[in-house]
């Protein structure tokens, strides 16, 4: 598959990092690939420190796109579910503004329940889109097994470790926000894809038109 028929993307993330762990360097190669690439980045959870965090970041890693439009909302983490009318309305709304050609959000199968309610809100509302449903690792032990796989260069992958540890102290303590974490399964999807580099990003495809 060829990227430069991306011309515009949408990125759905719960929280503050979620977008940059489960898909930054993907983005990153999207907007190499694609100069005057339009990246609209959503985050659906994100205050006070946590929200100035996903702006800053959100900044640094879209700057050399050719159009970035980031909105960062601040529904309840963890809540979710409780809320879903909310967030609902709020998912519809973008779905009536965003004819993106690619839609990067959660995995359904993800155990944490934001990141669940936000995957299936994408696919009520993206219902003609190239929809990708990225992972994030954690403590659940709920890695799936993906079926799409994008090659990134090692420089790519440095780039995206170096920039969660920079952009998001907030997250220091937590044992898992590790750059050996987020190396690790670089690695292991690389391994999987047979990426010339050894290191990949990966995604779960439900539907897929061929034309």
């Amino acid at each position: 598959m060829r990227l430069t028929g991306v011309h515009s993307v949408l990125c759905l993330g719960a929280h503050a990092d979620d977008i940059e762990i489960g898909c930054g360097g993907t983005v990153v190669r999207l907007i190499e690939e694609n100069p005057a690439l339009e990246v609209n980045w959503v985050v659906l959870s994100a205050a006070g420190e946590r929200a100035s965090e996903a702006r800053s970041s959100a900044a640094l890693l879209l700057g050399a796109a050719g159009h970035a439009d980031v909105r960062v909302a601040e529904f309840r983490e963890t809540y979710f579910p409780y809320l879903g009318h909310e967030v609902k309305d709020y998912v519809a709304g973008l779905g009536s503004q965003l004819t993106p050609d690619l839609v990067l959000t959660h995995w359904r199968e993800d155990l944490h329940q934001d990141h669940r309610l936000v995957s299936e809100l994408t696919w009520n509302t993206f219902r003609n889109h190239l929809i990708l449903e990225y992972e994030i690792p954690k403590w659940d032990g709920d890695m799936g097994r993906p079926s799409v796989f994008m090659p990134l260069e090692h420089s790519v992958c440095e780039r995206k470790v170096e920039h969660l540890l920079h952009a998001f102290p907030s997250q220091k303590e937590k044992d898992w926000f590790a750059a050996e974490t987020f190396w690790g399964l670089l690695r292991l999807r690389g391994m999987e894809a047979r990426s010339p580099s050894g290191y990949a990003e990966a995604f779960h495809c439900r539907k897929l038109v061929l034309s």
